[in-house]
């Protein structure tokens, strides 16, 4: 049996802060969709049908792809006892983690297909910024924000070089752009980095079903997986600085949540070890 669930009445606090931590990152499913669905009217200015829409709604796909992943591994890793993690619920498991890995890899496209979009641009020079507001244009605030033209944020714009995102009617200048290339890359590096992070931990879990998952290897990964941490703790420092606070928030949420993951493997493999030993005691 997976060694949290035997946790006792000590561990309650642990547990609900645990799952609280969970029920947060649910919760920013419905968040990311709201900024996504607001950003998608200025970017598809045609409608999103189902050949953009994991374009549009990247963001929301990754991240409730990522919550149901996270729960199997929780189930995996914490609750189900090993002996019942064969047959036809097994087989169930590793369907449902197969339709997530579709969406995280198609929406991982979408990162990419988005920074292509941002960085399709088009120079119109020092134009009348604030003659653009009165045909409906938007502005880059930051990306997947672009809210229409005013009369303050034209005139701060005013002067300087104008660009626009090909095919839409959202302008900016070239450091706000550039921001949004910036960010738009951030997100390439950090769903790219977690693929790799997921690798290993299903790695580890089918390693401990089979019983081969060795203290060596458990080292290697740790360093392996300790740099792959240290990069998606950077993407959320630059998003907490230059991005949006949902990203940041979402991107610490996420850290804590997989530290959770990492702690129940680790007693997991721990518990079995234990176990083994004692078997080998009992035969001696």
């Amino acid at each position: 049996m997976n060694a949290l669930t035997k946790l006792g009445p000590g561990h309650v606090w642990f547990r609900a802060f645990k799952y609280t931590v969970y029920c947060l990152l649910a919760l920013n499913v419905w968040l990311f969709f709201l900024d996504d669905y607001a950003a998608s009217k200025e970017v598809f200015v045609d409608g999103v049908t189902w050949g953009n829409l994991v374009e549009a709604f990247s963001a929301t796909v990754d991240t409730l792809a990522w919550v149901i992943l996270l729960l199997l591994f929780e189930l995996e890793t914490a609750v189900i006892p090993d002996e019942k993690l064969q047959g036809r619920l097994k087989w169930m498991l590793t369907a449902v983690r197969g339709i997530c890995y579709a969406f995280i890899v198609y929406a991982f496209y979408g990162y990419v297909s988005k920074y292509f979009v941002v960085t399709d641009l088009v120079e119109l020079g020092r134009v009348n910024v604030c003659a653009l507001a009165d045909q409906g244009y938007a502005w880059v605030a930051t990306l997947d924000e672009y809210p229409r033209l005013t009369a303050e944020t034209c005139a701060a714009m005013q002067g300087q070089p104008i660009l626009q995102i090909a095919g839409t009617k959202i302008v900016g200048t070239p450091e706000q752009l550039g921001l949004a290339k910036s960010l738009a890359l951030t997100d390439i590096i950090n769903a790219g980095d977690w693929l790799i992070v997921v690798a290993l931990l299903e790695a580890e879990v089918w390693l401990q079903l089979k019983g081969l998952l060795s203290d060596r290897l458990l080292a290697i990964n740790k360093w392996i997986k300790g740099f792959l941490y240290a990069v998606l703790f950077a993407c959320a420092i630059y998003w907490g600085i230059d991005g949006d606070f949902l990203d940041f928030w979402d991107a610490f949420l996420w850290l804590v949540a997989f530290i959770f993951i990492e702690m129940n493997i680790f007693e997991w493999h721990e518990e079995t070890e234990q176990e083994e030993a004692a078997e080998g005691a009992a035969h001696a």
